[in-house]
């Protein structure tokens, strides 16, 4: 059986929301388009939008379970994102200039004894990824089976927050792909590095709730890592349904 794209994701909102896509064009040295194009500071971060900083400076899953029920819908021609929350509803807004509305939605959704979301930062050409490089993320499909039938439990790639999704693989296989490139419609990637997990993989993206330690899974399997992140190498676009090629 062929590999194939499976599915598209990008998050407009670093950690506030997931959206699927049937196409993209993915550009040399660049992010998946809109995907991590917004962040949101905490009222202790130090970020200022000038560039890239860690993750430790944004409201996240991590810290902020609920965030993970958020799906994402993008409008590009008016510039605005909408949000919507399983108990919280749902909120239309341009993330540059339409902040006070946004505060006031998201704030029941974050603990109380957590650094409470302040603003919203863009760096220009640069999506705000997980990684101090620009990334795309690529989950195996048969890697998350293979740990839902460990945990006894079914586990939504939705937990693990990629970009592209992957079918047509045995699981665990791209955990031999570092260093190897990878033709995908007609963009290609090369592979850098495991995607080491955090807790926001724990909570239900349908509820916000955690209810799955796949932290404790994966370590017991002597890793904590699902998925890798590639860069791209070659401008190209890439849609649901492509073949992929490892060289």
């Amino acid at each position: 059986m062929s590999i194939r794209v499976a599915a598209l994701w990008r998050h407009p909102i670093k950690s506030h929301g997931r959206e699927s896509v049937d196409r993209v064009t993915l550009t040399k040295g660049e992010t998946m388009p809109w995907d991590r194009r917004w962040a949101v500071a905490h009222e202790v971060s130090k970020a200022d939008g000038s560039k890239w900083v860690s993750c430790v400076n944004f409201s996240r899953g991590a810290k902020a379970p609920g965030l993970m029920a958020v799906t994402a819908k993008s409008n590009e021609d008016e510039g605005t994102v909408t949000l919507t929350h399983p108990r919280h509803g749902e909120i239309t807004f341009n993330p540059d200039t339409q902040l006070r509305g946004f505060l006031d939605w998201v704030r029941p959704i974050m603990p109380a004894d957590r650094a409470q979301s302040a603003r919203i930062l863009r760096v220009e050409n640069r999506g705000m990824t997980d990684t101090d490089f620009p990334s795309i993320s690529l989950l195996n499909i048969a890697s998350n089976d293979d740990l839902s039938e460990q945990m006894k439990m079914p586990l939504s790639m939705e937990r693990w927050r990629g970009n592209i999704l992957l079918s047509g693989l045995e699981p665990w296989e791209e955990k031999t792909w570092i260093g190897k490139t990878l033709r995908i419609g007609g963009a290609t990637l090369e592979v850098r590095e495991e995607i080491t997990r955090c807790l926001a993989t724990t909570a239900n993206p349908e509820t916000g709730a955690r209810d799955a330690d796949t932290l404790d899974a994966l370590n017991k399997r002597g890793h904590q890592e699902f998925g890798v992140y590639a860069v791209v190498t070659g401008t190209g676009d890439v849609a649901v349904g492509d073949t992929v090629e490892v060289s």
